[in-house]
């Protein structure tokens, strides 16, 4: 691997790395990607898992915060190929007895759908802050949090607070609170823990302001337009290289690695020691994910009819019942009826199966590193709210926590967040610094979600990780 002359090398081709290579492109850089996995794209990966002709993403599938995101957004996406697919309803949050929350583009209409007083008390909630979610979600996605400080101030009054405690203090049927909880679960944090109303606001917010759509063909289409935009600015991708020690690497004045804690620590060896080692060994890894791919004869038969025209589902019933769910996975146990997080992309974009077939994928939370079979458990919830589920299936793809981190190293025991995403480790990752994204070796920047703002397809933990890399540069 021997070369000279390079700026920047890049460890890792998920979000974060290419948004890190772009930025260092965009300002004149000599910049390679590496990446271990034979295709590029980390989380945003897809593959047929199934059936030849069915398309499946392999993690992330819905891509609200890359249009949120103030770097994202602005990209040239489509361009190199990108085409964003958007549901009617962005998600939904199925109930029994056949009846659904629905959450529409239009606040008002999904107030609406609620009783008087939860949808006065849902446009009171959520109406302030649609209207100003461009400098909302450049806020939320800042380094620190300390960007538009009044806004966040006011904001942070409510989101500091736990799901389940905004959901009872605001709502006053069951049906406002389960939608609640339906979307502040995807924090992979028990909902009766501060902040996690934050998560559900963000999203919510998101939901209306920009919806929540899918790539046209599978995630790995963002993945390859971002790719084919960093080309198009001078920069090398290599796949299917694996780098198991920084001193692999060819000669570079910065590297940046999209890799979490754990790795990091891997790849530094003796470089990294004390303090600094000490506190990223103490780095908290949260719950894991079982994941699973169908490949269906027809659309799923949801009772509730508003959940056929929804892209994403919320399944676990009450609030109640999806906040033990999460707790459990949160300490280590198995509940028989958990929450399952639901996308039917191929009911909006027919590139996803052959004609008249139909995808559908899902994942549960779980304990950390969990090796139990979480099939019946799920297929169950489907089958709970769409009776006749199971007659539709052609075939399944199951992976478990251990299959996800096989497929992406980051997915440490299945947790695809890069790190528990509580309150305590939401600011402070991968330790509480003001420099996040510096090392102790000279030149060398973390950019991964286990660095601020964290978690999502948004590239801003690359965005800022290369602007650190850039003053490193100048000097």
């Amino acid at each position: 691997m021997a070369d000279a002359g390079l700026d920047a090398i890049v460890v890792g081709s998920g979000p974060n790395g290419l948004a890190a290579a772009i930025v260092l492109a965009q300002a004149g850089c000599s910049v390679r990607v590496y990446e271990g996995q034979p295709t590029l794209g980390g989380g945003m990966r897809s593959a047929e898992l199934t059936e030849p002709g069915f398309v499946h993403d392999v993690c992330s599938t819905v891509h609200a915060l890359a249009l949120a995101s103030p770097f994202m957004k602005n990209l040239p996406l489509a361009q190199h190929g990108l085409e964003l697919v958007h549901p009617k309803i962005p998600f939904a949050q199925p109930l029994d007895g056949g009846t659904a929350a629905v959450a529409r583009r239009s606040v008002a209409e999904t107030a609406e759908g609620f009783s008087k007083h939860d949808g006065r008390a849902y446009r009171a909630l959520l109406e302030p802050w649609v209207e100003r979610s461009d400098e909302l979600m450049d806020a939320l996605l800042g380094p620190l949090g300390m960007r538009h400080p009044v806004l966040m101030a006011k904001f942070g009054l409510r989101a500091i607070r736990s799901a389940e405690g905004l959901a009872k203090a605001k709502f006053e049927t069951a049906e406002a609170r389960a939608m609640f909880a339906g979307v502040s679960a995807h924090s992979m944090v028990p909902l009766d823990k501060l902040a996690t109303s934050g998560y559900g606001l963000g999203l919510i917010i998101s939901a209306h302001a920009v919806g929540w759509p899918v790539a046209r063909g599978g995630s790995q289409r963002l993945a390859d337009a971002m790719t084919s935009y960093l080309r198009s600015l001078g920069g090398e991708v290599v796949a299917g290289v694996p780098v198991e020690s920084l001193g692999q690497l060819p000669r570079s004045r910065v590297v940046l690695c999209d890799v979490t804690p754990k790795q990091f620590l891997h790849m530094a060896g003796d470089r990294v020691h004390g303090l600094y080692r000490w506190r990223m060994q103490r780095y908290r890894y949260g719950p894991g994910v079982f994941k699973m791919d169908w490949a269906l004869s027809d659309p799923v038969p949801w009772s509730a009819p508003e959940c056929r025209e929804a892209g994403t589902l919320h399944l676990g019933g009450t609030m109640e019942e999806i906040a033990a769910g999460e707790r459990a996975s949160w300490e280590g146990r198995i509940e028989e009826r958990p929450y399952v997080l639901v996308v039917q992309a191929s009911c909006f974009d027919p590139m996803r199966a052959p004609a008249g077939r139909h995808t559908l994928w899902a994942y549960s939370h779980v304990p950390h590193g969990s090796n139990v079979d979480m099939t019946e458990r799920i297929e169950n919830q489907i089958e709970r709210f769409a009776p006749g589920f199971r007659d539709c299936i052609i075939a399944r793809s199951v992976m478990y926590p251990s299959d996800m981190e096989e497929r992406n190293h980051n997915y440490v025991g299945g947790d695809i967040a890069g790190g528990a995403a509580d309150l305590t480790q939401v600011y402070t990752r991968p330790i509480a610094s003001l420099h996040p994204y510096r090392t102790p070796i000279d030149g060398v920047y973390l950019c991964s979600s286990s660095t601020p703002p964290g978690v999502g397809v948004h590239g801003m933990c690359g965005y800022y990780a290369a602007h650190a890399a850039l003053k490193h540069l100048r000097t």
